[in-house]
């Protein structure tokens, strides 16, 4: 497992718009039209990233309990088919449907969204406000598969939290630690 950390975009850098085809409708999806009235998830994952895979039932919780709230979030998936097919996009529409994924899971095949967005690891997490402003980046919560923490998804649903009740927030952003993004050559 590589541990690579996000690269941090700075906060209120304005999310780059994309439209990507989502493997689980079939259908192409932007950020303007997904987009949350509250704010947006932008999460880059990808299938077979332990990382992703230690995490992936908290952040379908989290999704689900935020959705009411108007968070939508939105997973990209952006690695090198030819040499990961385990990520293709037919696999990535198993895979969603198998963790019941209630979020969009789209297909970077350029890697055009992952660079324009500064991704560096999968989990990759970017939280907007309903400007589409980045007011969070970074990890999920400080568990890792094999450090014996629990999966709770506190520094996300904090910086939710903050987003929804409008005030800033003050907690250390902690970059995401996870396998590198697999880059075409």
């Amino acid at each position: 497992m590589a541990n690579t950390p996000s690269n941090m975009l700075p906060l209120g850098t304005k999310a780059p718009l994309f439209m990507l085809p989502d493997t689980v409708s079939d259908s192409l999806i932007s950020l303007e039209n997904t987009k949350g009235q509250t704010g947006t998830v932008v999460m880059f994952i990808c299938n077979h990233c332990p990382f992703v895979i230690h995490i992936n039932k908290a952040i379908v919780s989290i999704a689900n309990a935020y959705a009411e709230k108007g968070i939508a979030f939105i997973a990209i998936s952006s690695n090198d088919v030819v040499n990961y097919p385990q990520d293709g996009p037919d696999k990535m529409k198993a895979h969603a449907k198998a963790e019941s994924y209630p979020f969009p899971y789209l297909y970077d095949e350029t890697q055009e969204v992952a660079k324009a967005y500064d991704a560096a690891c999968t989990p990759d997490l970017f939280v907007f406000d309903e400007e589409l402003k980045l007011t969070y980046r970074g990890q999920l919560d400080d568990s890792r598969p094999g450090n014996g923490l629990p999966v709770t998804g506190a520094d996300l649903t904090h910086a939710l939290d903050c987003l929804i009740e409008g005030i800033e927030n003050t907690q250390t952003q902690k970059p995401s630690i996870g396998c590198n993004i697999k880059w075409k050559r």
